[in-house]
């Protein structure tokens, strides 16, 4: 796949992004010790409902962090347990606090996880694995939308699509994350065209995918919605589509890309992780507590605001879902190499 820098604000190319990635699981593995001991001492008694630490796999500010912040105060303003904290441990993509929680001898350590922690230990290929910890509980899942400026040509995802199909290299596509990368080329395989052909502009966040955009250096992107929308909503970007099995609540104007003819529902879904260590009874209460929360009405303003959709899921089942997708990840990347 082509991949092209964003004047003024050069992202690296995708090699150079992998190199990186190598070095941060090394980079940060200097501090992994120290994380594992302030998520212990943070943990305090054993007791889910006496003492829980909340872990987000990233630094302060973004989804995962939202998505813990959130419920820590779901579980406080409803006295569900009676002290929680959230200890940031960010590095490699999220799987540094993977191999953080895989030591942890407390059961009352839960962290958030999902799509882009499966996406990293494919592409930077690190030693911590999803598989590594016990899931908890599947809570709700987040959605790409497909963006363009407000001023292009591409009124559809149709009228997008033709131009792509007639000239892959010539409509560069960007987006904030592996996992917009992911969505985008889901879309490329559906519509016959070659992601490896498509010039793709890697964004370090979504600000810079909007930047690409509105100086024209990319023609369309797949961003998170939290990050793209209120572009859309000053009128700086046309939203084409969103990635989900239906219309949003509250944004109902916004056409799924499947009922556009596109069957693309990738979703950067969220779920919660316990130590390995959790036996079967403490994984039961830990899933108790996470039933109340999510039936708060804190939590439940919280999906409404952020636009996510509860999408529960455990147990068996939720054991497939994640072998499933870790296949499904793994065959998108092999895509984007070809």
């Amino acid at each position: 796949m082509t991949q092209q820098a964003i004047p003024d604000a050069a992202p690296p190319s995708r090699t150079k992004k992998i190199l990186t990635g190598a070095f941060a699981v090394v980079a940060v593995g200097c501090v992994a010790a120290a994380s594992f001991f302030s998520i212990q001492s943070a943990s305090g008694g054993t007791d889910v409902r006496g003492n829980m630490t909340l872990i987000a796999p990233a630094a302060a500010g973004g989804g995962w962090d939202t998505f813990q912040r959130e419920l820590q105060q779901s579980l406080q303003t409803n006295d569900l347990v009676s002290n929680v904290q959230v200890i940031n441990v960010p590095g490699a993509g999220g799987t540094i606090a993977i191999g953080n929680v895989a030591q942890l001898p407390e059961a009352n350590n839960l962290m958030v996880g999902g799509t882009g922690q499966i996406a990293a230990q494919i592409q930077f290929d690190t030693p911590s694995r999803l598989q590594d910890v016990t899931p908890v509980a599947k809570v709700l899942e987040e959605y790409d939308i497909v963006v363009v400026p407000a001023d292009s040509p591409h009124e559809t995802m149709g009228d997008l699509v033709e131009a792509w199909q007639q000239d892959p290299s010539g409509t560069p596509w960007t987006g904030g994350g592996s996992f917009d990368q992911l969505v985008m080329t889901e879309i490329a395989l559906v519509s016959d065209i070659a992601p490896s052909e498509t010039t793709y502009i890697p964004s370090d966040g979504g600000g810079e995918a909007i930047q690409a955009l509105l100086n024209g250096t990319a023609v369309a992107a797949a961003g998170g919605f939290a990050d793209m929308y209120p572009q859309v909503e000053s009128g700086r970007l046309r939203v084409l589509g969103v990635a989900a099995e239906e219309r949003l609540d509250g944004v109902d104007d916004i056409p799924t890309l499947a009922e556009e003819g596109y069957d693309v529902t990738l979703t950067n879904w969220r779920a919660l992780f316990a130590p390995p260590s959790a036996t079967d009874e403490e994984v039961q209460a830990l899933t108790e507590v996470i039933d109340e929360a999510v039936e708060t009405p804190e939590w439940k303003a919280t999906v409404e605001r952020n636009y996510w959709r509860e999408a529960p899921l455990q147990g068996e089942e939720l054991d497939q879902y994640i072998a499933e997708e870790t296949e499904r990840i793994g065959g998108l990347f092999e895509e984007m190499e070809q």
